[in-house]
């Protein structure tokens, strides 16, 4: 009898874990609406007929990247809005065009953990562990190396070699988000507090006043 009650109890326990799962959500926020005849947002996008389904729902071309900006980087994304097939597959790709010496400068995919392959060129990458420890693990990679960037945290690639370089990004979500950390803080809309930025990185007024006016690129 006791044997027979742990097994009910432990299956219950399964199930309430598998009844509480939330799907992960597919955009910065999904603000609840009581009055349905109103409600536009989904997690995700509404699906077509699948009778209707052609080819070119699940077909997008990438092109070779224009690396000519201050960055020397050009990120080309393949997510649900490039492919509409995607939806619901949990799925995404970018292809990252670096021109000598550019920078995928620090950013973060909130939604995706990425998986990085290089096919030309040598990058050195790397990525920042969460708080307290802020531990920076990095690598050069070369063509045909691999390397994966944890889910939501911060991450870079630079092209350390002398001529082009190409990788391909591989993101575990339709719609994977993309934070660039000082277009975030430095070029937000409207501004982030001076008295925020200056207590925060512990600079004087000034230098945060400059970061603020320059013009954040967005290689996206």
């Amino acid at each position: 009898m006791k044997s027979s009650y742990l097994i009910f109890t432990a299956f219950m326990a399964l199930a309430s874990c598998a009844l509480a799962f939330d799907p992960s959500p597919l955009q910065d926020f999904c603000v609840a609406i009581n009055d349905t005849n109103n409600g536009v947002f989904v997690n995700g996008k509404f699906c077509k007929d699948p009778k209707l389904a052609t080819a070119n729902d699940f077909f997008f071309s990438v092109k070779e990247g224009n690396t000519s900006n201050s960055l020397g980087s050009k990120v080309t994304p393949v997510a649900v809005n490039e492919i509409l097939g995607l939806n619901t597959l949990g799925i995404s790709l970018a292809r990252i065009d670096f021109a000598p010496r550019g920078l995928n400068p620090p950013h973060t995919h909130p939604r995706a953990t990425e998986i990085l392959i290089v096919l030309e060129g040598t990058l050195y990458v790397g990525f920042v562990t969460s708080n307290p420890q802020n531990r920076l693990i990095t690598k050069v990679l070369n063509k045909g190396d691999v390397f994966v960037f944890p889910i939501g945290l911060i991450h870079f690639q630079l092209n350390v070699g002398y001529g082009n370089a190409v990788a391909i990004g591989g993101l575990s979500s339709q719609n994977p988000g993309v934070i660039t950390i000082a277009n975030a803080v430095f070029g937000s809309n409207p501004k982030i507090s001076s008295d925020v930025l200056t207590k925060a990185f512990q600079v004087d007024n000034k230098i945060v006043d400059n970061l603020q006016k320059q013009f954040w690129l967005d290689n996206n």
